[in-house]
């Protein structure tokens, strides 16, 4: 049984927080703040029971001490955020000396952010020692960051073995939404999946041919399904080593009764830049020399009608190379889309949920997932190390 923040006492407690503030940044300051935003209850909660806060993140990943990755503009937007001073260090990492002795200092009811936790090599090594200066600041431990816990980290799991420990908020949050998907999903369910690589949905595909009824395939992975059929994608990405996962991922899918539906055109261009000119090909057609970047207007159409009666959605992954205009209709057209639904709705992966803020509806998506990688692995059924941590 998972233990939650009702099992821990922290009333005038020191309470160490894995968060998840691993977000872009831009000219110094913070460019999407939807994982800062999603931590706020836990954070909310802890404080308002009395306790003294000193969190922790990664932020890209560095090798070492990285002047750009440093945690400054992440404690400001904090701070904004929840109305209150963030005390933060810039220092070599989150058990130097310096930090040490900042974090001894901290105030009863204070908040200090950590300097980024990749600055120490020994974090994503899982170092015992490490872990042992982390659990030294505090009496009682946290995760609530759902996107890092499928890391075996000092951070996410080293700690958690130290310290009387608990789930925070969000990561239950998670953890609930996507079991519905698995266990308990209202039919028809529709899975969307996209990006670049059929090799890294795999084990998800396999995994909801079980329970979902149908599956939408977008982005660069859609050539390679087409292309292991015979169809001409020009000069598109595939995966040559994949083709045969490929046809037998489609043939379980017809033995399952399970529709998959590939993008019936795709918008081409003959190399990817913005501005760049465009031209729309049936996605088993693709002229040599012509790269596929985007499904097609026939495919959006598609894919909205496979939508159109679904109960339950997952969305995991862009449509196209949302990055790169125009090349994000596609994904912005499903962002919209899936935002008008009447289902149990789930949108994971930084594009897709770039995509459903950019149309100011993200209000109307059942649950938006901070993690993308955490979320395929549990959506597999893999054992995420920093929830297995948290079990009683």
């Amino acid at each position: 049984m998972l233990r939650t923040l009702e099992d821990l006492d922290v009333k005038d407690k020191r309470v160490l927080v894995r968060v998840d503030f691993n977000v872009p940044i831009k000219d110094g300051r913070v460019g999407d703040d939807t994982r800062i935003r999603a931590a706020l209850p836990t954070l909310e909660a802890l404080s308002s029971r009395g306790a003294t806060l000193v969190l922790m993140s990664h932020l890209g990943r560095p090798k070492g001490v990285d002047e750009s990755a440093r945690m400054r503009p992440v404690a400001t937007r904090l701070g904004e955020l929840l109305g209150r001073d963030v005390r933060y260090l810039a220092c070599d990492g989150p058990a130097s000396p310096d930090q040490q002795a900042f974090v001894r200092d901290a105030p009863h009811g204070s908040v200090t952010l950590l300097e980024n936790t990749r600055f120490d090599a020994r974090e994503t090594k899982n170092d015992p020692a490490l872990a042992r200066i982390l659990a030294g600041y505090a009496d009682a431990y946290v995760n609530d960051a759902f996107g890092s816990a499928h890391r075996a980290h000092a951070s996410t799991e080293g700690v958690a073995r130290l310290l009387p420990s608990a789930a925070g908020h969000l990561l239950q949050q998670e953890l609930h939404a996507l079991g519905k998907l698995l266990d308990r999903p209202e039919h028809p369910f529709a899975v969307i999946l996209g990006g670049a690589k059929v090799s890294d949905k795999i084990g998800v595909i396999s995994s909801l041919l079980g329970v979902a009824d149908t599956i939408l395939i977008g982005g660069a992975m859609a050539f390679t399904f087409v292309a292991a059929q015979g169809g001409r994608v020009g000069a598109s990405r595939v995966e040559p080593d994949q083709f045969d996962t490929a046809r037998e991922l489609l043939a379980q899918a017809a033995e399952r009764g399970v529709h998959v539906v590939l993008p019936e055109d795709s918008v081409c261009a003959g190399e990817l830049k913005e501005g760049v000119k465009t031209a729309v090909h049936p996605t088993d057609a693709i002229p040599d020399g012509e790269l596929g970047l985007d499904i097609g207007p026939h495919a959006i159409v598609a894919f909205r009608e496979a939508l159109s009666s679904a109960r339950t959605v997952f969305w995991n992954g862009p449509l196209g190379v949302f990055e790169t205009p125009p090349f994000d209709a596609g994904t912005v057209a499903m962002a919209r889309t899936v935002a008008e639904l009447t289902a149990f709705t789930v949108v994971g992966g930084g594009d897709s949920v770039a995509a459903i803020n950019a149309t100011g509806l993200a209000d109307r998506i059942g649950h938006i997932s901070t993690g993308g990688g955490a979320a395929l692995e549990f959506l597999e059924g893999r054992t995420l190390p920093g929830v297995a941590a948290l079990e009683a």
